[in-house]
């Protein structure tokens, strides 16, 4: 394996299950402008990828229809739906190692970094992270490739070879492809083994002590 320094962690789907949370205010966003959706499981396609996009690519909304439901979602989101929201097992175990053996631990989320933020803070697995960077408010920053971007600027004295991301979706995956890191993808989330699989992950794990494994196994800790 490569000689990392810096780890990239998705956020939804990678350190913890955003489900009820998300879904829920998705679908508190849809009834409001008029579509009835009862089935959560149906939702969770929104879990990881911008909310610009799934707006557009499962419910077909205009930019300004897309506007109209990030705002209701939000409206939800930040009151009730960040919340509901359970880290995965062993999550704070790993980063409490991973920062023992002196990695640089970054959050590199599509969620805005306020919302990131407060969600670290809640699990107070804050300590852990040098770093959070989400996409803006305002919709900018949307993308992984932008945000994984950021974060090579930010740490500008490294080599690409130093970083790695970690996450569950293709697009994490895809934005490590794009800014020339290695990834790792994890099938515990919510992207399928064959979603991973198709965009070429460095390595694929299937739970949290697999990644554990991968950065920690010659280590002595």
């Amino acid at each position: 394996m490569g000689n990392y320094k810096v780890i990239l962690f998705d956020l939804d789907g990678t350190l913890s299950d955003p489900k009820i949370g998300i879904t829920k205010s998705v679908q508190y966003a849809l009834k409001n402008m008029n579509i009835v959706e009862n089935d959560l499981d149906k939702l969770e396609c929104f879990i990881g990828p911008p909310l610009q996009v799934s707006f557009a690519d499962y419910y077909h909304f205009d930019e300004e229809k897309i506007e109209r439901a990030i705002e209701l979602y939000r409206e939800r989101f930040k009151d009730k739906g960040m919340f509901e929201n359970v880290l995965y097992p062993n999550v704070p175990r790993l980063l409490s190692q991973l920062k023992e053996q002196n990695y640089k631990l970054v959050v590199a989320t599509s969620k805005p970094t306020v919302f990131a933020e407060k969600i670290i803070n809640y699990f107070h697995i804050e300590q852990f992270f040098d770093l959070v960077v989400g996409s803006n408010l305002d919709g900018s920053r949307a993308s992984k490739t932008e945000i994984i971007q950021h974060v090579l600027d930010e740490y500008n004295e490294n080599e690409l070879n130093d970083f790695i991301m970690i996450g569950d979706r293709k697009h994490d995956i895809i934005g490590a492809n794009n800014t020339g890191i290695d990834s790792i993808g994890v099938t515990y989330g919510y992207g399928s083994f064959e979603e991973l699989s198709i965009v070429k992950p460095t390595y694929i794990a299937n739970n949290v002590e697999k990644i554990r494994e991968i950065f920690l196994a010659n280590k002595v800790i």
